[in-house]
């Protein structure tokens, strides 16, 4: 029997999430069933006390053992008791500082953006970020390979072959392995395993071969059951250790290698982690002639169709070869780049890597966009143009204009034309003026008009952007125009036209001073008439027509002066009133929609920094 070695015990870690590179289609099957794996995980941890030893101290390796003792010499491998061994040191796994970045900025990532996006986006990424960190606290000098297959693919005996003894169930019946079965080629390796959930009653030590066991130092190869067995406890074990492996060798058989399933389940998601996925085709001694090389070719032409890469003239990707574990042909091969990729140490944090593009590319639609985003000014003007039209700026810097006006014409016109127009004011009838717009029609047109562009402000802060933080833009924009209509009358009535009489320009006091002199002109020369007529005075129509005519002309004329020297000082009057209420209604704008907008947008410019790193961009 197989000798077998006491493992200690770690806790049980958390299965993590699928992976693979930005772009792939989709990550490692075992996503979909996160749920079972934990709760087979569960019910195997709770096994392990039970399971560890019977009453002679001895591990009883049940029906699988007794099996291999009726056709096997039992003096041959005696069982091992390892409760004398000391454990061996165990060094964790250690992560090169591109990868640690990279967890870092996913690790941030997620943390930005809980408040952003539901807890089913980013449960992929806490999953990876959570396997990370559980792996990194094993050990760093084991590789754990799981040998996974269709039925009837000769997987089993696949494992029998690499571990140089009958340790896995093979035969006719379907499906043979139940269980996944463990070994390990050195100690240190239990809390690896462990995290599998296999029990100890499972695990086994391979034959020890000398040479050939030193170049597999650190392997832990794991037997799955069929993944496409009719029991579904069979494939939840698949897909849960498939998703905690550092690597996966899947046998094919000739019949089988082109199998949709296979391909569309488990090797098309996995395209990314090709790095770490051996292919075997075993049964190569059925096939006759050349007959192997066109299969192997084929099989190839699939495997690319499915986005694998193959790692052929030493490229790095997927190892493609044939064997027979029936005859030992190719054994050998798998055997020397099974210990090579052993020997590098480097799987467990290509299989993170991979998780983590995997997890990258299935966040790719929330953070990514090939659009220039954000508010430009332009935007920003317009914004601030619209609500200075719905608070009426300026309609308000033309009434301050005209008010300017009317106070020039009051202080420099004749006294007979502001009488005139004193009359005109007053005398007119109202009958067929058309009436004006009631207050309450005002008030709901400005409401109007500032809904409007908050809309607008919002749709362009919004566009290109993916769709959870294009709805977070809209939604600050939508808080922040709450009660904005009424802030904005205040100001309006704040900072609008200025009660009282506008300020005077300094050649004021001399208009009114000649104006007031025709007007004495006039009644001097008026009197002058009179005290003639009466015979008053001596008779001179001359000086008093003369004076009356300049006071009669003059005023006019001084008054269309002062207008036409008036229109500068009241268009800069008007101006300044429709600036300062144009300003006050961009500050108002600018507090309640357009700070909050720019705050998810700079959010959003941070975590697709971090998205950057993640998906390594420069590296």
């Amino acid at each position: 029997m197989t000798a077998v070695t006491d493992q200690d015990h770690t806790e049980h870690a958390d299965q993590p999430g699928d992976g693979g590179k930005a772009g792939s289609a989709g990550g490692s099957a075992g996503s979909s069933s996160a749920q079972p794996f934990q709760a087979a995980q569960n019910g195997s941890h709770a096994r392990v006390q039970d399971d560890r030893t019977d009453s002679t101290g001895a591990w009883d390796d049940g029906l699988i053992a007794r099996r291999v003792n009726e056709t096997t010499d039992g003096s041959q491998f005696a069982p091992a008791d390892s409760r004398s061994a000391a454990p061996p040191a165990m060094r964790p796994l250690v992560y090169d500082g591109a990868l640690r970045s990279r967890l870092e900025a996913l690790r941030e990532l997620v943390g930005l953006s809980r408040t952003r996006l539901d807890s089913r986006t980013l449960a992929e990424a806490g999953r990876v970020l959570d396997e990370a960190s559980a792996r990194r606290r094993l050990s760093g000098q084991h590789t754990v390979v799981a040998i996974a297959g269709a039925t009837g693919s000769g997987k089993s005996q696949l494992f029998n072959a690499l571990a140089g003894v009958a340790i896995s169930e093979t035969g006719v019946r379907r499906p043979t392995t139940a269980a996944p079965i463990a070994c390990s080629w050195s100690d240190g390796a239990a809390s690896l395993i462990e995290r599998l959930g296999i029990p100890p009653r499972l695990r086994r030590r391979p034959l020890p071969t000398g040479d050939a066991e030193s170049r597999l130092h650190g392997l832990v190869l794991i037997d799955l059951p069929d993944h496409d067995s009719a029991a579904v406890q069979h494939r939840e074990h698949v897909d849960r250790i498939l998703a905690l492996v550092d690597a996966v060798i899947w046998v094919v058989d000739p019949e089988k290698y082109a199998d949709a399933v296979l391909h569309e389940r488990y090797l098309r998601p996995m395209a990314a982690h090709a790095e770490i996925m051996f292919v075997v085709l075993n049964q190569i001694d059925r096939l006759p002639g050349e007959a192997a090389d066109q299969v192997l070719d084929d099989l190839r032409r699939l495997l690319d169709e499915d986005g694998i890469a193959l790692g052929e003239y030493g490229e790095p990707g997927t190892t493609v070869l044939p064997v027979s574990a029936l005859t030992g042909e190719g054994i050998g091969d798998l055997r020397e780049a099974l210990g090579q990729f052993v020997g590098e140490r480097g799987a467990p944090a290509r299989r993170v890597a991979a998780d983590v593009d995997v997890a990258a590319a299935r966040l790719w639609p929330v953070y990514a966009t090939r659009r220039r985003t954000g508010l430009s000014e332009q935007a920003r003007e317009e914004f601030a143009d619209r609500l200075a039209d719905a608070v009426g700026a300026t309609a308000a810097g033309e009434a301050a204009e005209r008010a300017w006006l009317r106070n020039a014409n009051r202080a420099c016109g004749t006294p007979w034309l502001r009488l005139w127009r004193w009359y005109q004011d007053h005398g007119e009838p109202t009958t067929g003026r058309l009436p004006s717009r009631t207050q309450a029609d005002e008030e709901a047109t400005a409401r109007q008009r500032v809904e409007q562009a908050v809309r607008t402000v919002a749709d362009r802060a919004s566009a290109g952007l993916p769709v959870p933080w294009a709805q977070a833009v809209r939604e600050a924009a939508t808080r922040g125009s709450q009660g904005l209509p009424e802030a904005l009358d205040e100001l309006t009535v704040r900072a609008g036209v200025p009660t009282g009489r506008p300020p005077r320009p300094g050649w004021w006091p001399m208009a009114v001073f000649s104006q007031a002199s025709m007007t004495i002109l006039q009644f001097l020369g008026g009197l002058w008439l009179l005290g003639q007529i009466f015979q008053i005075m001596s008779p001179n129509l001359g000086v008093p027509v003369l004076l009356m005519v300049i006071g009669i002309v003059g005023g006019p004329l001084i008054e269309w002066s002062c207008r036409m020297a008036a229109r500068g000082p009241a268009r800069r009057y008007g101006l300044e009133a429709e600036r300062r209420l144009r300003k006050a209604a961009a500050g108002c704008g600018r507090a309640r929609v357009l700070d909050p907008v720019a705050a998810e947008l700079l959010r959003y410019l941070e975590v697709r920094e971090q998205y950057g790193r993640v998906v390594g961009a420069g590296r």
